[in-house]
């Protein structure tokens, strides 16, 4: 059964003061040496390269070359996808464009052996389908996001932990996706969140949201749903930090468009995996950088990621 307990409301409280980072309820930590990147490959004209091999990148940990040593082109390996939609009063003009396009979406990229969610949030987060591959309940789950619906009115599977702060729990929302519903999936995993990215109710922080999708290995993508622009800079530092792209969008022209890019993405990478010479199980922060040889080339990866510990 893929539903799991929610974190607790005094959990995440511990988490916004900093006293703890939870392992999921029910997650097994299994301590493994080999790291694994998802890369894009983008042209100085921005143009997906397709075609490269293990001797077209360079990785770097801590600032010290890494040999690769396991590397595949993945158009074809399965997704898990969390679709996170922000129902705040910001998104009101824009929510019914972006419910027909989040569903266009899934119908593109969604494949055989996909998984998807549908979550959004406002004052609180709520789940409104879990993961599954039919697209119809996903659908149906979409067309159920309303602006500030009260808790409870349109709930499939119960609602996450709530603020009680008040306003856009957009941090809360991604360290939900990635803490209690990725981390014990397998495979390619992926958060796609519209939203301004202006948060003013989380308990959470943006580096505790960055964080949870790091150790769980969550790819975040954001398209920046606003007239006025939005948080770029949380948007960007969020994605930036976890291998995704960020779009802006200011009009629903280029919804559709913006929709496409990040389709393309999902279905454009390459796996590189490596054996970090630094074998100490400490629990720390090591920085990754991903480099082409061929320096029209710049390559889409996160950043980061953190040692087991023993």
């Amino acid at each position: 059964m893929r539903i799991r307990a929610a974190l607790s409301l005094v959990s995440i409280t511990a988490l916004a003061a900093g006293l703890l980072y939870a392992a999921p309820p029910g997650q097994i930590r299994v301590q493994v040496n080999l790291v694994n990147l998802f890369a894009t490959v983008r042209d100085k004209h921005k143009a997906i390269v397709t075609g490269l091999n293990k001797d077209d990148f360079q990785v770097f940990e801590d600032g010290q070359p890494q040999e690769i040593t396991n590397f595949s082109v993945e158009s074809n390996l399965p997704i898990t996808l969390g679709l996170l939609i922000d129902t705040s009063g910001s998104e009101t003009y824009m929510l019914s464009a972006e419910k027909e396009a989040a569903s266009r979406f899934l119908g593109r990229v969604m494949r055989k052996g996909d998984l998807a969610m549908v979550m959004s949030f406002d004052l609180d987060v709520d789940l409104l389908a879990d993961f599954t591959d039919d697209r119809s309940k996903l659908d149906r789950a979409i067309n159920r996001a309303q602006i500030n619906a009260p808790t409870g009115s349109i709930l499939t599977q119960g609602p996450l932990p709530q603020s009680r702060n008040g306003g856009t729990d957009f941090y809360d929302a991604v360290y939900l996706a990635a803490h209690d519903k990725l981390a014990d999936e397998a495979g390619r995993k992926a958060i796609l969140v519209l939203s301004d990215c202006e948060d003013t109710g989380s308990k959470l922080r943006l580096p505790d949201a960055i964080e949870s999708a790091q150790r769980t290995d969550s790819v975040v993508h954001i398209l920046l749903v606003a007239t006025d622009g939005g948080d770029q800079g949380v948007a960007r530092k969020l994605t930036d930090e976890t291998g995704g792209r960020m779009i802006v969008v200011r009009s629903e022209k280029n919804l559709e468009q913006a929709f496409d890019q990040i389709s393309e993405e999902l279905r454009s990478q390459y796996t590189i995996g490596y054996v970090p010479t630094n074998k100490a199980h400490d629990g720390a922060y090591r920085k990754i950088k991903v480099e082409m040889k061929n320096k029209d080339y710049s390559a889409l990866a996160r950043r980061g990621y953190y040692a087991p510990r023993d």
